[in-house]
């Protein structure tokens, strides 16, 4: 029986890849044991326990993305957070880490005990977490082609589909117009309005819920009906006509399947979860980082699916102007999904049974 520990905490691009690849993991191994590492303030506290995996919290090293007096405490703040990834991973057969703060301790840990390293790269630039667990293992899958560096050489699984997201793309495959109007139904949307479905990641993003709060009146007065997810941490505002906020999105599928337009960040998991199942996009890439956001789009982009616009150029005037072409051009394009990462999860875990034979 073997012990697989999952790294990926904090958001859900994240999380969900991880949790896509467990759950292949305990079909093919309905024996073993997954375990994630987390902190306790990230959205894996909610997802992985609802899942039904275990998931061991180590402290959280908070690294600011500009000089300030909290980079004093980081060397105490990662000793400590490997310490107890340590404790944790010396008792598994392999460590599979997919980016983020929870990832950096592990991958040290699991250098220190010797225990094997398999590495997912979600976004089509890798993370410095992902950079640094390179270092100590060749096991490396990326879910888009990387030009340089040591992922250029990784095995292109794909992105791992959560499992609604998953089982709706085959679902819909033989009937994709009836099955964006029965999601526009169970959502509670009218079939013959509009649908614009606005995100701002798995947090929500207070820049794109500003613009949105201006422009309600501008979907309202066009027909328009909104289906907004504002984030959990973030206040609900009001409906209002064919507007509807939310804090979550659960039926994560149906918005896909049902939207006619989607706006969102372009993070890894939103823009394979949109390849997936819908239609046309608008994508407000995050402003910060290394730009690796602008790159994961990019592809759609080129395949006509979706358009980029800054978050400076993204307001309520911009809106007001450019809906209308939007969901004009959104019609002509193409009614079906796209079926590329349905096997990624199956590839990754391949990968990991791999790296504990060898």
């Amino acid at each position: 029986m073997a012990t697989v520990v999952l790294a990926g905490g904090g958001t859900a691009g994240h999380i969900e890849p991880a949790l896509a690849v467990a759950r292949q993991w305990m079909k093919n191994n309905p024996s073993d044991k997954c375990i994630f590492l987390g902190t306790k303030s990230g959205l894996e506290n909610t997802l992985v326990p609802a899942a039904g995996f275990e998931l061991r919290l180590i402290p959280k090293v908070a690294i600011s993305r500009t000089p300030s007096a909290s980079w004093l405490r980081i060397p105490f703040d990662l000793i400590s957070s490997v310490v107890s990834s340590i404790k944790v991973v010396r008792k598994g057969d392999v460590l599979v880490g997919f980016g983020g703060y929870v990832s950096a301790p592990a991958y040290l840990a699991a250098a220190l005990s010797r225990t094997p390293i398999v590495i997912h790269e979600a976004n089509a630039k890798p993370g410095w977490a992902n950079r640094l667990g390179a270092l100590f293992t060749c096991h490396l899958a990326v879910a888009h082609p990387v030009e340089q560096g040591k992922f250029s050489d990784a095995l292109l699984a794909g992105l791992p589909l959560r499992s609604d997201v998953a089982t709706a793309c085959v679902a819909s495959a033989s009937h994709w117009e009836s099955a964006r109007t029965a999601a526009k139904a169970r959502l509670g949307f009218p079939a013959d309005a509009p649908l614009v479905f606005i995100m701002g990641g798995s947090q929500g993003s207070l820049a794109i819920n500003a613009v949105v709060a201006e422009s309600v009146s501008t979907f309202n007065n066009k027909g328009i009906s909104v289906l907004h997810s504002v984030g959990k941490l973030n206040a609900l505002p009001p409906s209002k006509g064919g507007y509807k906020p939310v804090a979550y999105v659960d039926a994560m599928a149906d918005a896909y399947l049902a939207a006619d337009v989607i706006i969102a960040r372009s993070g890894a998991v939103t823009c394979s979860e949109f390849r997936a199942l819908g239609r046309y996009a608008l994508f407000v890439p995050l402003p910060i980082g290394n730009g690796e956001q602008f790159v994961n789009a990019a592809s759609l982009v080129a395949d006509g699916r979706a358009e980029i616009i800054t978050q400076k150029e993204f307001t309520a005037h911009f809106i007001e102007a450019q809906i209308d072409r939007l969901l004009k051009v959104a019609a002509q394009a193409p009614i079906n999904g796209d079926d590329q990462d349905l096997d990624a999860a199956q590839k990754i875990v391949a990968l990991t049974e791999f790296a504990i034979k060898s």
